[in-house]
């Protein structure tokens, strides 16, 4: 840090050849990453931070390996990526830390560094305590008009949703 500089200025001045990227999981709803691009968004005008870009595993994109090519030709040389999930499952343990390892192969000379996802953080216990109150004042669910389902359209060879009958589920707890 230069004399008379202070730490968030040398923080922002840092973070130059840095970029941050939010990672989802994808949805067939279009417009189901908004929040996400709010944040981000957030995130450079509240940090400073000149990159930031979201992108999803699956579903209508974009997609990991794009976003990450964009911020290594916008001159990133590390690459923070943030997982916008809450629980630490088959995602966070196996299928995104093997995606960041297969696209960071492209680009041997950038540093690739994985987040946690959410997970337990005392923030999100007040978070939830603002669900709670803004609920009490919502509309029972049996008054909600829902979309039609062939407006989000399953691909074809996947599930909707994979149940599992609890005897099943218990073999693989803990």
């Amino acid at each position: 840090m230069a004399k008379g500089e202070t730490f968030e200025e040398g923080q922002k001045a840092a973070a130059l050849d840095e970029a941050i990227i939010l990672l989802g999981h994808g949805s067939r709803v279009p417009e189901a990453g908004k929040d996400m691009e709010r944040v981000a968004a957030r995130l450079r005008h509240k940090y400073g931070y000149p990159i930031v870009e979201v992108c999803f595993m699956s579903r209508l994109g974009p997609h990991f390996p794009e976003v990450f090519e964009k911020c290594v030709n916008l001159g990133a040389a590390k690459v923070l990526v943030i997982p916008y999930f809450l629980h630490s499952g088959l995602h966070l343990i196996l299928d995104v830390p093997a995606m960041l390892q297969e696209q960071a192969q492209r680009f041997p000379g950038v540093s690739v560094q994985m987040g946690r996802g959410f997970g337990f953080d005392e923030l999100l216990v007040d978070l939830i305590q603002t669900r709670i109150k803004e609920t009490r004042g919502f509309r029972d669910v049996r008054q909600m008009v829902l979309p039609p389902k062939e407006m989000y359209p399953v691909p074809s060879g996947q599930c909707e949703f994979v149940p599992m009958p609890p005897d099943e589920a218990a073999k693989y707890r803990t």
